[in-house]
């Protein structure tokens, strides 16, 4: 699946971007700490294709400024609202995730625990330990990100999708910034459950995020490819 993020100085400038989204994107991110006042009554109602709603907080690269309770709370708002998915981090208070998770129970909404290193990109074996930490949340969907500063950084990151899918877990992992570009490439053939594209390239909402227009057309290309092997 291709999400394109939504970030809008205004609720019916987020509007008018879902609007031109819905036609391009298998689903769309509300990424309401980037939309001042969202009203997330009026943005799932419109909504033309599943949506994830993402809080994010600044900790990891989010523009959120009120408190945590705050924050989690609006995504437990939009859980009421039938939101398709909501995005937590991993590192949020367990009591917090405790709460958004009971909030899930029973609805149609999913959950996506994520984690995010915009310094870089750990070891293996740390990259692992952060995966399991997200399993343990019992998400539909882990999300694992990292920065790349080399081509071995995409393969460590690319390499936790195999071991999530060994293990029932379905999976989004990719690494940000220019050396990672080849990883947003690679893991929606690996499994990777989502990768994120723009609609316009001043409108990423990450480092090295493609547009959407140019992972449909690497999409094109790589299966005219396969069909002359």
């Amino acid at each position: 699946m291709i999400c394109i993020p939504i970030a809008a100085a205004t609720t019916d400038a987020a509007l008018l971007l879902m609007e031109r989204a819905a036609p391009l994107a298998d689903l769309v991110e509300l990424r309401i700490d980037r939309i001042p006042d969202a009203d997330l009554e009026r943005l799932i109602a419109a909504r033309r294709t599943p949506v994830i709603v993402t809080n994010r907080s600044r900790q990891e690269g989010g523009g959120f400024t009120g408190s945590e309770e705050e924050r989690v709370g609006r995504l437990g708002e939009a859980v009421r609202l039938g939101a398709d998915y909501v995005d937590i981090e991993s590192a949020t208070d367990p009591a917090l995730k405790s709460g958004l998770r009971e909030a899930i129970a029973g609805t149609s909404t999913k959950l996506i625990v994520s984690w995010h290193d915009f310094s870089g990109t750990p070891p293996s074996q740390f990259l692992r330990a952060k995966l399991e930490a997200c399993m343990a949340d019992g998400p539909a969907i882990a999300k694992i990100v990292t920065r790349a500063d080399d081509d071995s950084d995409c393969l460590r990151v690319l390499g936790l999708i195999p071991y999530a899918l060994r293990k029932g877990q379905a999976i989004a992992a990719f690494c940000m910034g220019r050396r990672g570009i080849i990883s947003r490439i690679a893991a929606p053939r690996l499994g990777s459950a989502i990768a994120y594209a723009s609609l316009e390239p001043d409108e990423a909402s990450a480092p090295g995020q493609l547009t959407i227009h140019q992972m449909r057309e690497i999409d094109r290309l790589m299966e005219e490819g396969s069909g002359n092997e």
